[in-house]
């Protein structure tokens, strides 16, 4: 599902989860360990990537969501969601609060939970195919692992507005264009170009380094605090069971993908 090595002062963490390192519980379990050799580790930097040709990770594994909540009235299964979300939202925190260098290098799909895992990274290298976005409200809901304050930190609020209300993806050179994405390169090239700068950013003193980054990048514990309730209040409705029951019934190789609309952000 995930794997990690380190070499030198730099961990490496491959996520390797067909079709497209879904978010679920035991993605979930394999990040926690990361997070806690990491935490008390002297690595200087650490470089997160995928293997899956499709993507970075297409966001949460909606086909384990569905079958939580199938069925059941939310009085049943809202403790258990609530419970996943902490966790879920201790690791993304996790590894925000990292005193690490952290890089995500990215390519295809970006979307979702993915996104947000991406948002917690330090700096982001995207090669040319990379598409982000929050493709939430399809589903009746809106982004559950910390997205929303993740991305306020990074771009304005009407670029938020137009992902999330139109649905629609923004590429790589757009990411870039809006300060999002660090770096742009070609296909296939942002492992190499990630490892890279990682050597570059281990060059700095360990101590400084993690003061900066504490000092540059807070996190907005009020605003994932109250995502997470608006995402609860929502997930109740049956709407979102009817909209993963039309999720998990798609034969398309990319279900996770929106539907294609006449514009696309950054085409």
């Amino acid at each position: 599902m995930i794997r990690w090595a380190r070499d030198g002062l730099v961990y490496e963490l491959e996520l390797s989860e067909p079709p497209c390192n879904e978010i679920g519980t035991g993605m979930l379990d394999a990040l926690e360990r990361f997070v806690a050799e990491v935490r008390v580790s002297d690595a200087r930097a650490v470089i997160l990537h995928s293997t899956q040709p499709r993507g970075f990770s297409a966001g949460a594994d909606l086909r384990q969501l569905h079958a939580a909540i199938q069925g059941r009235e939310p009085v049943t299964y809202l403790g258990e969601l609530r419970a996943f979300l902490d966790r879920i939202h201790a690791l993304m925190d996790g590894l925000d609060e990292l005193p690490q260098t952290t890089i995500g290098a990215l390519h295809g799909v970006c979307f979702g939970g993915g996104f947000e895992l991406a948002l917690t990274c330090d700096l982001l290298v995207a090669d040319r195919t990379t598409r982000f976005g929050f493709p939430e409200l399809r589903l009746g809901l809106i982004p559950g692992f910390g997205g929303v304050p993740r991305l306020r930190r990074e771009v304005s609020n009407a670029v938020i507005r137009d992902l999330l209300l139109s649905g629609r993806s923004i590429n790589a050179s757009r990411a870039h264009e809006l300060g999002l994405v660090s770096q742009v390169v070609g296909k296939g090239e942002a492992l190499a170009v990630a490892r890279a700068l990682a050597g570059q950013t281990a060059l700095f003193d360990a101590d400084v380094a993690a003061r900066a980054k504490a000092f540059m990048k807070p996190i907005p514990k009020v605003e994932l605090a109250a995502e997470k309730e608006l995402f609860l209040s929502l997930v109740a409705h049956p709407r979102v069971e009817r909209a993963l029951a039309a999720f998990v019934a798609r034969t398309d190789s990319m279900p996770y993908l929106p539907a294609q609309s006449s514009r696309e952000n950054g085409t």
